[in-house]
């Protein structure tokens, strides 16, 4: 961004002395605004092509890692997808890869690196990270092993009536919670597709933190 309001400065002065010296330097003008462009345009298309690459490659690493504990955890012990502690791992690694993203990106870009440009890095791979898992769990609990699915959603009511007994929730409402999830299961294609867009929404959160800390200190956007 510094090097593009330089160009602009430049431009601009350029155009000055034009209307001193159109005659003198008409020629030389012209040449020099288009070579500034030519500038301006690879250095647009070097950032765009640094984000989208780095956004897609760490996106799939993301989607990968999420994938492969899905896949440990049903080749495991079904019980352990309503372990809370799984779930904050499986946060905790695709954080870690992200932040990991935001300062490769960062140093490729040599600190030149707008908030919209670190939003857009970080909200590419969680995109792809969320469609690859969304994708392997609707293959795997839908496709490969539906039975699966349905065994799931016995565990996370029995899960949730247990937390909710701890709670002291009336039996009441404890009963109504259990007929409202036997309505829908969570591993559903459905409710995996809605899963999909929650995470997306709140992936769009940690994007615009994550933006706020890594973006350029001294860049003006």
């Amino acid at each position: 961004m510094q090097i593009y309001n330089s160009f602009l400065i430049i431009k601009s002065l350029t155009h000055f002395f034009l209307d001193k010296f159109k005659k003198l330097f008409y020629t030389e003008y012209i040449g020099n605004c288009y070579i500034c462009g030519l500038i301006l345009k690879h250095i647009e298309n070097m950032i765009n092509e640094v984000i989208k690459k780095n956004g897609i490659t760490y996106g799939v690493m993301i989607g990968i890692a999420s994938t492969l504990i899905t896949a440990t955890i049903y080749a495991i012990d079904l019980n352990l997808f309503t372990a809370w502690w799984m779930g904050l791992l499986g946060i905790a690694i695709s954080l870690t890869i992200s932040i990991i993203l935001l300062s490769k990106t960062k140093k490729e870009l040599k600190g030149v690196f707008p908030f919209k440009d670190a939003f857009t890095t970080y909200f590419i791979a969680a995109v792809i990270g969320i469609l690859i898992s969304t994708s392997f769990n609707i293959l795997l609990f839908n496709i490969i092993d539906p039975s699966a699915k349905d065994t799931l959603s016995e565990l996370m009511i029995k899960y949730t009536v247990n937390m909710m007994q701890k709670f002291g929730s009336p039996a009441s409402v404890i009963n109504e919670t259990i007929e409202k999830m036997k309505l829908s299961n969570p591993y559903s294609t459905i409710e995996l597709l809605k899963g999909s867009v929650f995470a997306i929404v709140i992936s769009c959160i940690f994007g615009l933190i994550f933006a706020a800390f890594f973006k350029s200190k001294t860049t003006q956007e």
